[in-house]
């Protein structure tokens, strides 16, 4: 993924971002021997050689970006003390350490992204990018009005009180389950489940089928594809003030 020089000299220890652009427009440094003078000029770091001051910088590991449709009975972590299954057991990446971005608990299935992009994973997970979720439940108990309207404009849980979010009621169930679709930007711990238990429901399935612009559209249960070129451009569009 191609990135403004100067946070790549920044990332790699060399300098601020502002000290970069001073180097870069100063002409000390190079992209694959070729110097480089204006500071907003990006590239690969892990496919071209940089250097400040014929010095090179490490060469970054290839960045890989994937989605994945997890199902029900895996945890969303690279490793687990239980022994439980975990997401990376679905997808065998070698040579490289991904991460999953955010969690999906064990009982939740759906959209999730692992990526060995640090700086990334942490601005999606930031509130202040507001990045939506979405996601489709099956509820037990009494929506009333009253417990919608909490839902949407926000609920207190025992970590605060939660943003607005958006909530739809589809109908319901053979089994008068409530089929709802929430969407929200906050990424607290076990948050959806936890709303609809403030308001006295109870979620019996959940799955997320929305993260940013991207869908489970095409990837079936417990496979994964590579996220395109494109794709990944849009999520660093989202978060581009990093």
């Amino acid at each position: 993924m191609e990135e403004r020089l100067q946070k790549i000299i920044s990332r790699a220890g060399i300098a601020s971002r502002r000290k970069a652009e001073e180097m870069i427009a100063a002409g000390r440094v190079t992209v694959d021997g070729t110097v480089v003078r204006e500071p907003g000029t990006k590239a690969d770091a892990a496919s071209v050689r940089i250097a400040v001051d014929g010095k090179l910088l490490p060469r970054e590991e290839q960045r890989v970006y994937f989605l994945l449709n997890k199902p029900k009975g895996y945890v969303s972590t690279a490793a687990d003390e239980r022994g439980r299954r975990t997401v990376l057991d679905l997808i065998p990446v070698k040579k490289t350490r991904i991460y999953p971005v955010g969690r999906l608990d064990q009982n939740t299935e759906g959209l999730l992204l692992l990526t060995n992009d640090g700086t990334l994973t942490q601005a999606l997970l930031h509130p202040r990018f507001l990045v939506h979720k979405t996601y489709r439940a099956k509820v037990a108990g009494d929506l009333t009005p009253e417990a919608l309207k909490k839902l949407r404009g926000g609920v207190e849980l025992a970590d605060g009180r939660t943003a607005p979010a958006e909530v739809r009621v589809y109908g319901t169930t053979d089994k008068g389950l409530n089929e709802v679709e929430v969407t929200l930007h906050e990424g607290r711990n076990r948050q959806v489940r936890r709303m609809f238990e403030a308001v006295g429901c109870d979620v019996r399935s959940l799955k997320r089928t929305r993260f940013a612009q991207l869908t489970l559209d095409g990837v079936k249960r417990g496979a994964y594809r590579p996220l395109t070129k494109a794709e990944v451009r849009e999520l660093y569009r989202l978060v581009e003030k990093i």
